[in-house]
């Protein structure tokens, strides 16, 4: 494990070098990487530094011991050793973790869309209810949330919804969430009170830089329209809503939360680089996926992943076969539990594909 955190402290202190090269500042694109490498490398620092003071402990105890001239003294030492002992064991299995290679993606932000699938109004009703969640489990990391584009359900909720989330780590953290999302329960507008199954599909893009996807504006078409609200009324008479199709994949991105037509096309062609990174992005983590067998891969947007059961007060995630009685809480945003064992599952998945180096 030392030889592993001297490796890494080498590396350390040529990336706290480089970043203040005036070359490196100059090239946006390096400086960006390198800082986000620095920023990992600083926190495995700290944890070397801790495991460093634990090993000292564990040699002066044994010092102690070896003595064995004060009784008082090797109490003591017995005690130091074995809290010393248990403080390493902690630290390795972190280290362990933090020591696997990081997705290049996981530290972006994101794009988030949220799309009614069967179920009709429900449906709507549903994805306004992963849409309010979504936004106060970021709300609680401290992120900030953009809407960039809605339709709205003809009774509540959204027939699609589309967001930016900006933050530490959150395409990493918020990358799981992509799928099919069930719920069942005795719909609002349904009044012989059975309980139904409705569905929203969730998607989760890295938000792309410039620099990651280049996109020619010949192949782009632009249309503008204007802005729509609650029952197709128009917010403006002026065409600031923004539709971008890119004609060599089809693809549409658009934009009319912005007052400015200047202002939508940027976040429009934000969302449209996103999707083009991302149709690269989901092939690779498909056959990443297939190769390692990942019981938690973000690349098939039609797997059914979890159900939020009304009548019993549970969601369950069934890549893990996690199940929680805490449905109230979780769809009020308290989400982190759920993807903290994701993110353990999958950590543990590519522990195992690198166990041999450790």
């Amino acid at each position: 494990m030392l030889e592993k955190l001297q490796i890494v402290k080498n590396r350390f202190d040529e990336v706290s070098d480089l970043i203040i090269q005036p070359e490196i500042i100059s090239d946006q694109k390096q400086y960006i990487q390198l800082n986000k490498e620095y920023k990992d490398l600083r926190a495995l620092m700290d944890k070397r530094e801790a495991y460093l003071t634990a090993t000292e402990r564990v040699s002066e105890a044994e010092e102690i011991l070896a003595d064995g001239s004060d009784a008082e003294m090797v109490e003591m030492a017995k005690m130091q050793l074995d809290e010393a002992k248990t403080n390493i064991q902690t630290l390795e299995e972190e280290i362990k973790f933090m020591l696997i290679p990081k997705d290049p993606e996981d530290t972006k932000n994101a794009v988030v869309e949220v799309r009614a699938g069967t179920g009709g109004d429900e449906a709507s009703i549903f994805a306004g209810d992963l849409h309010r969640m979504y936004t106060k489990y970021c709300e609680s990391k401290g992120w900030k949330v953009n809407v960039v584009d809605f339709s709205e359900g003809t009774s509540g909720g959204y027939k699609e919804i589309q967001f930016e989330v900006e933050g530490d780590d959150v395409y990493g953290t918020l990358k799981f969430e992509a799928g099919v999302h069930r719920v069942q329960r005795v719909p609002q507008t349904e009044t012989q009170g059975r309980v139904h199954t409705s569905a929203a599909t969730v998607m989760v893009f890295p938000e792309a830089e410039e620099f990651d996807v280049e996109i020619d504006p010949k192949e782009v078409r632009v249309d503008y329209f204007c802005s729509s609200g609650p029952g197709g009324q128009s917010v403006n008479t002026t065409y600031s809503a923004v539709r971008l199709t890119h004609e060599p994949t089809g693809l549409v991105a658009q934009c009319q939360d912005q007052k400015s037509q200047h202002k939508n096309k940027e976040k429009a062609f934000k969302v449209l680089r996103s999707r083009l990174y991302d149709l690269e992005l989901a092939k690779k983590q498909a056959e990443d996926a297939e190769k390692r067998g990942s019981m938690v891969t973000s690349g098939d947007r039609s797997a059914k992943i979890r159900t939020y059961n009304y009548p019993q007060g549970r969601v369950t995630d069934h890549r893990i076969n996690l199940t929680l009685y805490d449905l109230s809480n979780i769809i009020d945003g308290d989400i982190q539990k759920i993807i903290d064992e994701l993110q353990l599952v999958s950590n543990t998945e590519k522990l195992k594909e690198a166990g041999e180096t450790f």
